[in-house]
């Protein structure tokens, strides 16, 4: 995939990243419905498929979750300056895109992260505090749900696509109900999709 970004593209992109961190309750993963939009309907930076891999390989991967971000970011500056074969440049540009999407998310969020903790502390005994704290819950597992909907892929025909949805399922109530690691179960969907199986 080659795309063509001006200056104005990388400072849309980067302000697109900094208001996301502002909204990434519940940590980065819970903005993927907005980034999916964003990157892959709307401008058309990155393909369906570019998207859910930066997903699967950074969550599969050890380290923070944010690192799909980074991935999407390297995808952006990689697809931009015309793939892999095109040498040098497009690393260059695939740097800049991790650059850009990363502080973009990162900085925001560590800063209103630090002031609210500290500031919530001190007034940990207030019942807007405690309001507050209880009032996330329902909307950092709203989004989730949302970004697990969109990773489940083609919800065209979902008929079709009925194991997929069963292991979903499956997986969200040994998730739910039991300790098994997550690593454990991503690695027995690479199986069965490797297999053919969903």
């Amino acid at each position: 995939m080659s795309i063509t970004l001006t200056l104005a593209d990388w400072g849309s992109l980067f302000l697109h990243f900094i208001s996301l961190s502002l909204l990434a309750v519940g940590g980065a993963i819970t903005t993927a419905p907005d980034i999916h939009r964003y990157l892959v309907d709307d401008m058309h930076w990155l393909s369906d498929t570019q998207f859910t891999s930066s997903i699967a390989l950074a969550q599969g991967a050890p380290g923070p979750n944010v690192m799909f971000i980074a991935l999407m970011g390297w995808n952006v500056g990689l697809n931009a300056g015309g793939g892999l074969a095109a040498g040098w440049p497009a690393v260059s540009l695939a740097l800049w895109g991790v650059l850009i999407t990363m502080v973009g998310i990162m900085i925001p969020s560590a800063t209103l992260t630090f002031v609210a903790t500290q500031w919530a502390h001190r007034n940990r005994e207030m019942l807007a505090v405690k309001a507050f704290k209880s009032g996330m819950a329902p909307i950092v597992i709203a989004l989730l749900i949302a970004t697990g909907w969109l990773l489940t892929g083609n919800h065209e025909n979902p008929v079709r696509d009925w194991p997929l949805w069963a292991l979903t399922a499956a997986t969200t109530l040994l998730v739910w109900k039991t300790k098994t690691h997550l690593l454990w179960l991503l690695a027995a969907g690479a199986l069965l999709g490797g297999f053919g199986l969903v």
